[in-house]
């Protein structure tokens, strides 16, 4: 019986050694590697593009080297499509997403964001000179430019427009510009970022809505020590003036309220 119990201890020692192995958190493992793993795209300007010497840089693109600066780690950033990113996370090929992904009930069912660290309001952009568009219920049976699985294309679809499928916001607008597509939504601060680069762009807002959108760093479920972690280090960024730094330099305002 001696000889069981003594078995069956060793077994029990064994299997919560195993179980601590699997429970490993996010956040031990990113603070072990010495590297945050960030999923972006990287073709979405001011938020994560590439400038002109190629180097990756952006809003997104700081607001995540800052967040990793202070939990002792180093930034990496993975580049995908936007249709892809959030099906990255899901495959583990890196453990954030700063994107401006928007923090909605149907992504809060399946993921966890951080608080908030940005908010944008969206905009309907079409030709300067189209007139036959002037609110988001003229969209109606009108092509719309958007990324297929964007909250923008969800909303266009819900005002009966025809999605042109593209690979970010400069395509769409681009179609847009060049007649190839009616309208495009987005937000008002992409859209500000763009026609300071390009003034004489041949696009204008038609209709801006007035409710905001909050943006937040996705990550997966349960990990609560990582969501903690990254709440932390937004609350210092804003806290120590590096948000209003960084705000200044991409949008001349301070986005944070």
């Amino acid at each position: 019986m001696k000889k069981i119990a003594t078995l069956l201890l060793a077994g029990l020692v064994q299997l919560s050694f195993s179980s601590a192995a699997l429970a490993e958190t996010d956040l031990a493992k990113i603070q072990s590697a010495g590297v945050l793993k960030i999923g972006t795209e990287g073709t979405y300007p001011p938020f994560t593009y590439h400038d002109a010497s190629g180097a990756l840089t952006g809003f997104d693109v700081e607001i995540g080297r800052e967040v990793a600066k202070r939990l002792n780690v180093k930034a990496e950033f993975v580049e995908g499509k936007w249709d892809g990113l959030i099906a990255g996370l899901d495959a583990k090929r890196y453990e954030a997403v700063i994107n401006q992904v928007s923090i909605t009930p149907e992504r809060q069912q399946k993921y966890d964001f951080s608080v908030p660290y940005i908010a944008s309001k969206g905009v309907l952009i079409v030709r300067s000179d189209n007139t036959s568009i002037k609110s988001f219920e003229d969209l109606k049976g009108k092509k719309s430019a958007h990324t297929l699985t964007s909250n923008y294309a969800q909303l266009a679809r819900s005002y009966g427009a025809e999605i042109v499928g593209t690979d970010g916001f400069n395509q769409s607008v681009d179609l847009v510009a060049s007649g190839r597509a009616d309208a495009t939504i987005n937000d008002n601060l992409s859209y500000l970022d763009f026609k300071k680069h390009k003034p004489d762009a041949k696009v204008k807002i038609a209709a801006t809505r007035a409710d905001a959108e909050q943006e937040g760093i996705l990550i997966r479920k349960g990990n609560p020590e990582l969501k903690a972690a990254i709440d932390k280090a937004l609350a210092e960024i804003k806290s120590d003036g590096t948000y209003q730094r960084i705000s200044q330099h991409y949008f001349a305002a301070d986005v944070s309220k």
